[in-house]
């Protein structure tokens, strides 16, 4: 497998009041798993790609997830995310930092909106597997992150392991 989201987002003991932010969502699948786990709570999907805010913004709108909130937004610009400061739980970047230009700038974001004793997770590849996923050159270790991460001012809680045959999933506390 390559990446087993069910067990890193088990793995971040989400409550069910939580709110979480996807950056970077995507197909929102990530998003959509996160929205079961918080019936009480909120997830917000932030994507840039519009084409994929419709398709997740319809496809939450026909699996009738309520929590489900899609975001056009920006996570590599101050408040790009449109979320407010201090006002989410957990945030989630998933296979996110390997494309990303200015990933210090993503970082600041998620440490901007995160509450105090808030979580990040980071699950992003190891390598390049066959032709998937980034180009050698674009891999953004897990030792990057980890420094990138605490030089925002962000403490480790813990390594997630297996996240995936080809992914490192890493959990820090603001």
């Amino acid at each position: 497998m390559f990446m087993d989201p069910v067990k890193v987002l088990a793995a971040c003991n989400i409550q069910s009041t939580d709110t979480v932010a996807d950056f970077g969502a995507g197909s929102g699948f990530v998003a959509r798993l996160a929205a079961g786990l918080v019936p009480q709570g909120q997830v917000f999907a932030i994507e840039i790609n519009k084409e994929m805010v419709t398709r997740v913004t319809r496809d939450a709108d026909e699996h009738r997830i309520p929590n489900l909130h899609v975001l056009w937004g920006d996570v590599e610009m101050p408040e790009g995310s449109k979320l407010a400061a201090d006002s989410v739980n957990l945030v989630l970047c998933f296979n996110l930092l390997f494309l990303l230009d200015d990933k210090a700038a993503v970082i600041k974001e998620a440490f901007r909106v995160l509450k105090p004793g808030g979580k990040i997770v980071i699950a992003d590849w190891t390598e390049s597997f066959g032709g998937l996923g980034p180009q050698p050159y674009h891999v953004f270790t897990q030792a990057m992150a980890e420094a990138l991460l605490q030089t925002t001012g962000f403490k480790k809680m813990a390594d997630i392991t297996p996240a995936g045959d080809h992914h490192y999933a890493i959990l820090f506390t603001k």
